[in-house]
């Protein structure tokens, strides 16, 4: 029996593997798909342009091996959607952003500028995970929302003191 790991689907290059990598899944069932979707989300944090193309055909592969995912969990009816459009959204941000700009801090932000709904912000990413969250927040976003992704370049932080706090002690 193969592994059941994301690390051993990506090495796979034989169709004969696939089939087994695929029956060897089913077999196992929910947990280990979700190990398994959660590797390949993590896969899609990390990957860099060398791999861009190789997470596309894999996740090709893994839509054509498991095309009702929901089998194992109704919450993934459309993991494939979802992966597809962050693999899309990051190669995008990874063609038009230098290899040479993308150190430091970066930013994504969410706006509505017609709503008086708080702007969302994660700081404090590094460029891939900034590159795949702008991905992951395109699938949710709504009419007239506004998805930035953003390189901090100046930065002035500091942490507050428990004596000059207005709060009690808790």
């Amino acid at each position: 029996m193969s592994e059941l790991t994301f690390n051993h689907y990506m090495q796979i290059t034989r169709p004969e593997d696939e089939q087994t990598f695929r029956l060897a899944m089913e077999a196992a069932g929910y947990f280990t798909f979700y190990t398994f979707i959660e590797d390949f989300r993590n896969g899609l944090k990390s990957y860099s342009d060398g791999d861009s193309e190789t997470y596309g055909i894999k996740l090709a592969k893994a839509r054509a091996l498991f095309p009702a995912p929901e089998r194992f969990s109704p919450s993934w009816c459309i993991i494939w959607e979802e992966f597809e459009l962050i693999i899309s959204a990051k190669n995008e941000v990874l063609s038009r952003i230098p290899y040479t700009q993308r150190d430091g801090e970066w930013q994504i932000l969410i706006d509505n500028p017609y709503s008086h709904q708080q702007v969302v912000c994660y700081p404090g990413l590094g460029f891939l995970e900034a590159a795949y969250m702008y991905g992951y927040f395109q699938r949710e976003l709504k009419p007239n929302e506004v998805l930035r992704l953003q390189k901090v370049t100046d930065l002035i932080r500091t942490n507050g003191r428990k004596e000059a706090s207005i709060l009690p002690d808790s």
